[in-house]
């Protein structure tokens, strides 16, 4: 079972440079999500679809992805109705570090979010965010996408 270190913050503004990062469309929806904060969803992100589950919250969570083929991830997909999150993903270096911001779509137009991966949560805490950073959200659960899916978009504070 893989392990997932990372930290998510609001964006302020996407700056234009993230804009010209390497982008795809992602579809995600949830087949099941316990009180706990344990999940199991679908992406196809691309081409490319998996079904993946997660066990825990807030900055380290275990995950485990199995790739799934077209015709599973169609069949699976009705399943999620309700429950559904679309984004586009942006994916580059920001001052030495891996960084994906989301840009929501549909029912979520206009929540960006950037999220930072790390080997361990000692380097999490090293980690300076860029000032088209917000407010760290890692911790609220208001924004992980299982609640986006499930409950919309939260109360967002005008100034992130």
């Amino acid at each position: 079972m893989g392990r997932e270190v990372e930290r998510k913050f609001l964006v302020n503004e996407v700056p234009e440079a993230v804009r010209g990062w390497p982008a795809t469309i992602i579809q995600q929806g949830y087949l099941a999500i316990q009180e706990d904060g344990t999940e199991v969803r679908v992406r196809k992100r691309g081409a490319a679809c998996v079904l993946t589950v997660k066990r825990g919250a807030g900055l380290e969570r275990e995950e485990v992805e199995v790739g799934l083929a077209p015709e599973a991830f169609a069949a699976l997909w009705p399943l999620t109705s309700g429950r559904r999150v679309h984004k586009t993903r942006y994916v580059g270096r920001w001052s030495g570090h891996r960084v994906e911001v989301d840009v929501y779509r549909g029912a979520h137009a206009g929540l960006e979010m950037a999220e930072v991966e790390f080997p361990h949560a000692e380097a999490s805490r090293a980690f300076t965010p860029p000032s088209w950073f917000g407010r760290d959200v890692t911790e609220d659960r208001r924004f992980a996408n299982q609640q986006l899916a499930c409950q919309g978009l939260p109360e967002v504070p005008a100034s992130r």
